[in-house]
């Protein structure tokens, strides 16, 4: 495909904004910049405050990533991540997420939780409860996680093989679909009071809930499960794969991809494999949509904008994007210099990340500095700066050109970084066809333009959830 041939060309982007429930996410050291609010993280109202801000801002959903340990590779343990504020403290967000929902009509809500250290009954009963608290707004970034003190803290002596963590979650999957999809027909909630059918009163139709009986290599799970159907009775589904076992992981399962790349080449190069994975998976050519990580730097003026940036990058802090970046690559990076060669290694950490700088893939020697501390930029995002009609053209050439769908926006200065996209560039995306209309109610139909809130007739939940000769009374719940 070329870029001309884009499928996703002059259509609506796909905008999250993108953050962490932690002291900081990814612009190193700007909570000391005297206009970030995000050290107020914990608070509810603070989170609240941002769920009015986008909710029909031109924005479809707010994006939260999230760890499970310090960041304790750099030099063998968490001081520079604590001293330094990088994505710690930090505090779970899956529980602020009924609460932005309470404050919003139509912005969908994208919680990451690792399927390592969760089981699936568990989870699927919080998803399918946000999905009734959000009315159909919840989407979950799949991760399997890449810190090996996570893998202590929980009780383990490390955690799992890289590809391993990706067949435990490929289970996890299969599971959490019969339990969404399987166990509990539509219909089978009733609430009838008293009738000439059932003049004793029936809540729930027993013949209408069935076990899923699963028995796998990591779970046994009988059911059936124990909630009701929820809008969506899926969640949108989201991941971030880069190595081999993550992009078949993602053709597999995942509707909304975060992609990664050194280089539009690369991204382009990602996106047609995922894409061509997933039309092995039985999937159709457009059913994966594919979004990056960037910052935008953007004022009334493109000089007003160069200002802001200058500002902005007198706050960065290059050692704080080495913390990240050895935490994520399980790679010690303390102690080298900014001219250190990028080399790849096998690791049980995120190997997209490594690979993505490799001169096997990129094609040139990336350095700690090229990477993680360009010039003009910060951190390994990249960056758009400029007057909203100037951001507003490159993004909608930047997507042609590489086939990209949308963008996870992240803050420089929270919540101004977001304020600012939505008065200066998402009017000049609506000039551009680039903001779908509002559409309050279930996230996946406003993403996706169907009429069903479920996964789509090609999504491999409907064939993993079929379960044989599940309708007879005698497989019904007693």
């Amino acid at each position: 495909m070329s870029p001309n041939d884009t499928l996703g060309e002059g259509r609506p982007f796909l905008l999250n904004a993108f953050t962490m429930n932690a002291a900081s996410h990814t612009a190193y050291g700007l909570w000391r910049h005297p206009e970030d609010q995000h050290h107020r993280h914990a608070e509810l109202e603070y989170w609240q405050e941002i769920g009015r801000l986008l909710d029909g801002s031109g924005f479809d959903n707010l994006f939260i990533a999230d760890a499970l340990s310090h960041l304790d590779t750099y030099g063998g343990n968490a001081g520079a991540a604590l001293a330094k504020g990088v994505q710690t403290p930090i505090t779970d967000p899956l529980l602020v997420a009924s609460g932005i929902a309470a404050v919003t009509e139509q912005l969908g809500i994208t919680v990451t939780v690792s399927t390592s250290y969760e089981h699936p009954w568990l989870l699927a009963r919080k998803f399918t409860t946000l999905d009734h608290a959000t009315g159909g707004r919840i989407g979950w970034n799949i991760v399997t996680s890449q810190l090996e003190s996570a893998a202590r803290n929980l009780g383990l002596d490390s955690q799992a093989d890289h590809d391993s963590r990706y067949d435990r979650a490929d289970e996890f999957l299969e599971v959490a679909y019969k339990l969404w999809l399987s166990s509990w027909e539509d219909g089978a909630v009733l609430r009838d009071k008293g009738s000439a059918a059932h003049p004793e009163g029936l809540y729930t139709d027993p013949s209408k809930v069935h076990p899923i009986d699963h028995r796998g290599r990591y779970f046994t799970t009988p059911g059936p499960f124990i909630s009701e159907p929820s809008p969506a009775r899926v969640p949108v589904l989201m991941q971030a794969g880069g190595s081999a076992r993550g992009q078949a992981f993602a053709a597999r399962h995942a509707e909304v991809v975060f992609v990664v790349g050194a280089d539009d080449a690369a991204l382009r190069r990602n996106i047609a494999k995922i894409r061509l994975l997933a039309a092995g998976e039985g999937r159709g050519p457009d059913a994966v949509r594919f979004v990056t990580s960037i910052v935008v730097v953007t004022a009334a003026t493109d000089a007003e904008a160069e200002a802001k940036l200058r500002d902005y990058q007198s706050y960065f802090d290059a050692d704080g994007a080495v913390v990240h970046y050895s935490a994520s690559t399980n790679v010690d990076f303390s102690g080298q210099s900014p001219e250190t060669p990028i080399r790849y290694l096998e690791t049980r950490s995120s190997q997209g990340l490594l690979g993505m700088f490799a001169k096997e893939e990129s094609g040139r020697e990336w350095t700690l500095g090229d990477a993680l501390a360009p010039k003009d930029g910060f951190g390994r995002s990249k960056l758009f700066v400029g007057s909203g009609e100037s951001v507003a053209k490159a993004l909608d050439a930047w997507a042609i050109a590489t086939g990209l769908d949308g963008f996870n926006i992240q803050h420089v200065v929270s919540p101004g970084s977001w304020a600012d996209f939505i008065t200066h560039v998402v009017p000049e995306l609506r000039r551009l066809g680039r903001i779908r209309e509002d559409r309050p109610g279930p996230l996946r139909p406003r993403l996706f333009g169907q009429d069903s809130a479920l996964p789509p007739a090609d999504h491999p939940s409907h064939r993993l959830a079929l379960i044989p000769a599940r309708a007879s009374s005698e497989s019904a719940a007693s």
